[in-house]
């Protein structure tokens, strides 16, 4: 989940109603919960995904609970790398550090780092991140062209455990996840040379996901390992209902429709910032062509059960082999429809999808 409402309705309310997603999905048996955050778009209600799914610990029990994403270049490294690191233990392992630079124009300005480069900002925040759980206390990190620079040497008082920070319960560390955008993206290589991994998004048109994998292939080349196909994972809007016309009513063309409202919120976002070549066919296409019917005919896999199926299929025939599809969750306008398609999707879409594809 983004997660996206519309700006009329209660964050306390909206709150709840995505914390009841992620306690369902655990009890489907969802395999994680990748949660994003923002601080300045009424619209989206989670400001901090850390402090979201903490209150979701002990309410779940199996499903993986994760940053999707953890904005590097909102905060110093050294806070994140000690907030997720006792997520972690508060997690006990169950937890997977998604991370990204942060889009967002409007939190970039109020932060007061709009002029800055943000994808060099979250660079150089990784690797401290890393430093810091790899290295021993003073930690003296000054690594060349780094901005961060991370020292307890002056205070520190191991007897006492003063200037030791938390290092994270998985050893040596959690699951990083990057999402990934952009067609044809460098920074996907990066990840595979690094061993994360990445989660394509759904805004994403299908016919640009086989160069995702072919970077991250070509990363881990680079670093001399063979790229795992279940280490990637791939993200689609999808709506299922026990109905076709009811699938097309909800998930299409109704005006209330919450699939009808993300899509036209994303689109939006994505033609103000000049990122709208995610929704082209062709890096040349006319702007006009980016409508939002468009949008929701490619980009939104809804229908009855079998409908679904076929979909999903069609999209890994499209995409080639990968590990995880993630399943996008939008505002519950209609709870029953919403909860109903997360359970079709656990009991009835997924067991049919793997079946086939063992077959």
């Amino acid at each position: 989940m983004m997660p996206l409402h519309p700006a009329h309705r209660d964050p306390a309310r909206t709150l709840q109603e995505d914390r009841e997603a992620v306690i369902l999905a655990d009890q489907l048996g969802f395999h994680d919960a990748f949660v994003g955050e923002h601080i300045t778009d009424r619209c989206e209600n989670i400001t901090n995904s850390f402090i979201f799914l903490a209150t979701l610990i002990p309410q779940t029990r199996r499903i993986r609970l994760a940053t999707g994403t953890s904005n590097l270049s909102h905060a110093h490294p050294a806070l994140i790398a000690a907030h997720a690191a006792m997520f972690d233990h508060l997690a006990q392992g169950r937890f997977i550090f998604g991370v990204s630079p942060g889009a967002l124009a409007s939190d970039a300005e109020a932060l007061g780092i709009l002029d800055e480069d943000r994808n060099r900002l979250f660079a150089e925040a990784i690797d401290v991140i890393l430093a810091i759980w790899q290295r021993e206390p003073p930690y003296d990190i000054d690594l060349p062209g780094n901005r961060f620079k991370v020292s307890t040497a002056r205070t520190l008082l191991p007897e006492l455990g003063r200037g030791i920070m938390y290092r994270p319960y998985q050893k040596p560390r959690p699951e990083i996840v990057g999402t990934v955008v952009a067609p044809h993206s460098k920074g996907v290589i990066a990840m595979g040379e690094r061993d994360f991994h990445p989660l394509s998004a759904n805004f994403l048109l299908a016919q640009w996901l086989p160069s995702h994998w072919a970077n991250y292939a070509e990363g881990k080349r680079k670093a001399g390992k063979r790229a795992d196909p279940a280490d990637w994972r791939v993200a689609r809007t999808i709506f299922v209902a026990d109905d076709d016309k009811v699938a097309a009513r909800y998930g299409r063309d109704d005006a209330a429709s919450p699939y009808r409202f993300y899509w036209e919120k994303l689109r939006g976002n994505m033609m103000r910032a000049k990122r709208h070549v995610i929704f082209k066919r062709h890096e040349g296409e006319d702007d006009s062509a980016v409508t939002l019917e468009r949008l929701l005919d490619e980009l939104v896999l809804c229908g009855s059960v079998p409908s679904v199926v076929d979909q999903i299929l069609a999209l890994r025939e499209r995409s080639g082999e990968f590990g995880e599809l993630v399943y996008a969750n939008l505002d519950w306008v209609d709870e029953p429809l919403a909860r109903r398609s997360m359970e079709l999707m656990a009991t009835e879409v997924m067991p049919r999808v793997n079946a086939a594809l063992r077959a």
